[in-house]
Parts: structure tokens; C-alpha cells; sequence
């Protein structure tokens, strides 16, 4: 294949290499202890097995074989000589999923913390406040194409290069914003900002991929999106408090300085997890895929073996990572990965509907600066605390959603007479997946469209505070609730490209939410507050059958890919 053939297209093949890896970890001793500490006597067992993993020195013929065995959506299926899906620890797992949301924080918070102080910085740069908005939308176009060259960066090169690259651009924006004293350097320095921060969701729900299997995936994406979820309420509280008592350039140094504290233990102790560089986790990354402990775990192996055993695990290491290295094919990362996403017809159709979900609740929080200081003639302060029933709601929409899933999953799962794996993963021809993810987005889509119907009309009575926020409450739990569980499904669709299919996620959302935000203002201008949100409402309860036609015709779609990707796969071998 050409070296401009993004991930998606990669599929098949990355998906050998995932399996040889996994077979050079078992002759590694992955299962029994560090890759290094295999005996002579597993070796020969394993050698003498005919369904054993396959050797590096096996002929082309086997290595077609395995290529042409690899299922997109079962990354390892329920045979006793395959690794578990996932050689981390479930502490090590929850370490990781912590910075992966931790990591995801960064981009919506940096994207809204500054709404307090628009009318302060518009003031003082003598701008209207349509082209100080207009900084709002900038900042969501540029974190929708970012992570197209992000998320493919990490699928082929890995999580720790692309994250490292980003928080470095991130950073020096962030320095710049705080220094710069002009609207034009203002503008300029926020698509920065935000391309260096926007790969981070999608790094974090591809890291999610990398050590979890589909029937537990729901609970830890509802783990690593708590953090981009939360970030638009809290970050306005954050800006408020700053923007009051420190000015308005403490908001980018706090920033500054919060990326630094998380670098800390990013670099000590954050693992490499692409499959496509480590396979299950217990193969060595290479030196720019290391963290600290990784090294000094490496090198503490190293100083315990004897002359013999060292030179045999360097050689089998060596093996493992020359089967992955062959695959991975470095290349400049090809942002027209994510159109091939967009372009199906099941994974364009949830892109769109959700979209739509991330422009409605995205809307009620734009337009809250506007709004409460309108009817309620709230201080910046006062603005950025009113949004925390929302940051409340949107805290606890993804663990609730995630838990749901995956019990639904249980559910389907049962009633469909199918075996879980919860240690290999499971072989998920067949089984009906977006019945067991979407079934629950659906109740959380039509709670949350009756709160924002709600909402519109009680801003247009200009009732007492309590309402508008309990309405910010129950739209922060239910519609990113049903993003949510949108995203999972997304990532379901893509397995082997979690950060790619993420990024696709980003582009899309982004794009209509910047139209959205852009707006928002002109139409309850125009149309009154109580029609505006009513129009919102109206738009998702008319596009809410693209659930129907998914459930329907997205298992067909779903295999139609999966077939065209095993047989890209095979001419690749």
C-alpha cells in the first residue's frame, strides 16, 4: 500500500501485526511474567504446538494467514493460546485512564475559561462582541482539524509522541495569549492553543481502545471523558475567579502552569498503549514511546539476567518489535483519514446526529454569559458559578451512560445467547452492538430535548434562577450522556483507529458546533429565546430516526466494512 493510505485504510494489516505481536509476546512469556524471563522449556513447548503462536521465521504462506484471520472487531478471539487483551494491571489501567482524562481536560477547558472575560477583553481591545466571538469559533474549527493530523499520528507512531507534541504547542500559545496585546495576536495564538490541545480527547479515547474490551469499553470511556465533559461548566467558574481577582492574562498563565503539573506524571509513569507499537502491553516500546519507569524497569531487567538469557530476550524482543516495526511503516501523518470515516454510511450518520447533540447543550452554555447577564445582570463571577449545575450534570453523565452500556451489553449479550471474554475480548460478528449501545442513548436523547424545550421558555418568562439551572442540570446529564454514548459506539466501529475515528468525531462536531456558537446569538436576537431553543429542540427530535435506520441497517453496514477491510488485507499480505 502507499505510504499516503491513512490507518483506516491500515486496518486489516495493523490488525496482523496486532496478532503476531500477541504471538511474539507469548513466546516472550507474556503470560507467565516479563517478556524477558522465558525458560528454554516454554520455548520448545510452544515451538512443538501446532496451534502455538506464530514464529517471525514462519513463511509468508502463515504470515497471509494471519492477516487474513484478523477481524477489526476482535482483536483476539476466545482460544486458550492468545493473550488476554490487555497485559496491564487494572491499577495500571486506572493510573492511565486518570491522565488519559486528566489529558482530555485541557481542550474544553481552554475553550471556555475565558467566556467571563469576553466582555473585558472587548473593552480593552475596543472590538465589538461579535468578533470577540468570533475567537469562540476559531478555536472550535481548529479543534476539529487538528486532531485529523493527531489522532493518525498516534495510531501509527503511538499515544506518548503525539501528546508530548501537543502539550508543547499547547504551552508555548498559552505563554503567548498571556503576553500578547492585541486582538489580532489574540485571534492568532487561539488556533494555536487549540491545535495543540484538541488531539487530546481523541488520544484519550484511543488509549480507552488500546486496554479495554468492547463489553467493558461503555465504563472506562465514561472514566476518560468525565474530564472534556466537565471541562465547559467548570472552566467558566475557573475564568470567573481569575478573571475577578487576578485579571484577565491569569486565566493563560494558569494554564501554563496546569500543563506543566500534568507533564509530570505524563513523563514519569504514563505507558505507551497503541497496539500498533506495544500489541497487548508486553512488548518493550521503543525509546521515544518510554516513560521513566519504563526505562528503568527495562534496565533493571537487563543488570538481573545472565549473559545467555540476555542475549536470548534481546533477540526475541528484537523479533517482537521488528514484526510490529514492519507494519507500522512510518509515514507523515494523512489527515484524509478521517474523511474515509465520514464517507460510511453507519459511521457518518452517527457523526452527524451527533454533532447535532453536541451543538444543542454546546449553545445553552455559549449563550449563558449573554443571557444571565441580560436577564439577571450577573458580575463575571457571577456568570462563571452559575454554570456549575451544568458542570454537575455533564460530571456525571458519562459514568452513568458508560455503566449503563456496558450493563445493556450484558443484557443483549445474554438474551442473544453470546459469550463474553472480559480477558481476550470478544468476536463481535454478529452480535448486535448498536442495539446494546444505542438503545441507551435514545431515553437520555429524549429527556434531555424535552429540558432543552424547557429551557428556552423559561428564559423567555424570565422566571427566578432555580429554573434555568435545574434545566442546566438535566441538559449537562442527558444530552452528553447520549454524546457519549454516540462516542462509544464510534470507537466500537473502529477498533484498530480509535484515534482517527475520534478525530473524525472532533472534525464534525466541531465544525457544526463553531456554526452553532457562531449564531447563537443572532437567532435568539431574532427569533426570541423561548423559538430559538424550540428550533434547537425541534431539529434533534427530527433527525432522532437516524437511530431507527441505524438500528436497523447498521449491523449489515458494519460487516459489509468489516468484510472489505479483511480483504484489503489479504492482498496487503
Amino acid at each position: 500500500m502507499s505510504h499516503d493510505d491513512s490507518s483506516l485504510d491500515m486496518g486489516a494489516e495493523k490488525a496482523g501485526a496486532v496478532e503476531k505481536s500477541r504471538a511474539a509476546s507469548i513466546s516472550t512469556g507474556a503470560l507467565a511474567g516479563p517478556p524477558e524471563a522465558v525458560t528454554a522449556d516454554v520455548k520448545e513447548k510452544e515451538e512443538a504446538s501446532e496451534s502455538g503462536p506464530i514464529s517471525p521465521a514462519l513463511s509468508s504462506t502463515h504470515e497471509t494467514e494471519e492477516i487474513v484471520q484478523a477481524d477489526l472487531e476482535a482483536l483476539s478471539p476466545i482460544q486458550s493460546n492468545i493473550p488476554h487483551y490487555s497485559a496491564f494491571s487494572r491499577r495500571k489501567k486506572q493510573f492511565t485512564v486518570f491522565l488519559a482524562a486528566w489529558g482530555g481536560f485541557f481542550s474544553p477547558l481552554s475553550a471556555n475559561i475565558y467566556f467571563p472575560a469576553l466582555t473585558t477583553l472587548s473593552q480593552e481591545y475596543e472590538v465589538s462582541s461579535t468578533l470577540m466571538n468570533l475567537t469562540l469559533t476559531s478555536y472550535m474549527i481548529f479543534q476539529g482539524l487538528a486532531p485529523t493530523i493527531f489522532g493518525d499520528l498516534a495510531d501509527m507512531a503511538g499515544r506518548r509522541p503525539a501528546y508530548i507534541i501537543g502539550f508543547i504547542v499547547y504551552i508555548g500559545a498559552n505563554i503567548g495569549l498571556a503576553s500578547q496585546s492585541s486582538y489580532a495576536a489574540l485571534f492568532v495564538l487561539r488556533c494555536l492553543q487549540s491545535s495543540g490541545s484538541s488531539a487530546t480527547i481523541a488520544l484519550g479515547n484511543g488509549v480507552v481502545a488500546d486496554i479495554a474490551t468492547s463489553s467493558e469499553r461503555g465504563t472506562w470511556m465514561g472514566y476518560a471523558t468525565s474530564g472534556p465533559m466537565i471541562a465547559p461548566a467548570i472552566a467558566p467558574v475557573i475564568g470567573g475567579l481569575l478573571a475577578e481577582f487576578l485579571g484577565w492574562r491569569s486565566i493563560f498563565w494558569f494554564l501554563v502552569i496546569m500543563a506543566a503539573v500534568y507533564l509530570i506524571p505524563f513523563f514519569i509513569a504514563f505507558p505507551e498503549t497503541a497496539r500498533g507499537v506495544v500489541g497487548n502491553g508486553s512488548i518493550s516500546p521503543q525509546g521515544w514511546n518510554m516513560s521513566v519507569l519504563d526505562y528503568l524497569e527495562l534496565r533493571k531487567t537487563r543488570n538481573s539476567e545472565t549473559g545467555l538469557t540476555l542475549a536470548r530476550s534481546r533477540g526475541e524482543r528484537r523479533a517482537a518489535g521488528a514484526e510490529l516495526a514492519e507494519k507500522q511503516k512510518l509515514r507523515f501523518p494523512n489527515p484524509l483519514g478521517t474523511l474515509r470515516v465520514i464517507k460510511e454510511k453507519d459511521a457518518g450518520l452517527l457523526l452527524f446526529y451527533n454533532s447535532l447533540v453536541y451543538t444543542a447543550f454546546y449553545d445553552v452554555v455559549a449563550s449563558s454569559p449573554y443571557l444571565f447577564e441580560q436577564i439577571y445582570g450577573f458580575s463575571d463571577l457571577q456568570i462563571g458559578l452559575s454554570f456549575i449545575p451544568f458542570g454537575i450534570g455533564a460530571l456525571f453523565a458519562p459514568m452513568a451512560a458508560g455503566r449503563l452500556m456496558d450493563w445493556n451489553y450484558r443484557r443483549v449479550a445474554k438474551k442473544e445467547n453470546f459469550t463474553i471474554d472480559h480477558k481476550r475480548g470478544d468476536n463481535l460478528k454478529g452480535f448486535p452492538l448498536e442495539r446494546a449501545r444505542l438503545s441507551v442513548a435514545v431515553p437520555f436523547i429524549a429527556i434531555g430535548n424535552c429540558a432543552l424545550l424547557c429551557y428556552g421558555w423559561i428564559l423567555e418568562g424570565e422566571t427566578p434562577l432555580a429554573a434555568p439551572l435545574v434545566m442546566h442540570f438535566l441538559i449537562g446529564l442527558f444530552l452528553t450522556g447520549a454524546f457519549n454514548c454516540m462516542s462509544v459506539m464510534l470507537i466500537d466501529y473502529y477498533p484498530l483507529s480509535p484515534s482517527t475515528a475520534t478525530a473524525a468525531n472532533n472534525l464534525v462536531r466541531c465544525l457544526v458546533g463553531a456554526g452553532g456558537t457562531g449564531t447563537i446569538n443572532i437567532m435568539i436576537g431574532s427569533m426570541g429565546r423561548g423559538w430559538c431553543f424550540t428550533f434547537i429542540a425541534v431539529v434533534l427530535f427530527l433527525t432522532s430516526p437516524i437511530f431507527w435506520v441505524l438500528l436497523k441497517w447498521g449491523p449489515m453496514w458494519r460487516e459489509a466494512r468489516r468484510v472489505k477491510m479483511e480483504m484489503k488485507g489479504k492482498r496487503a499480505g
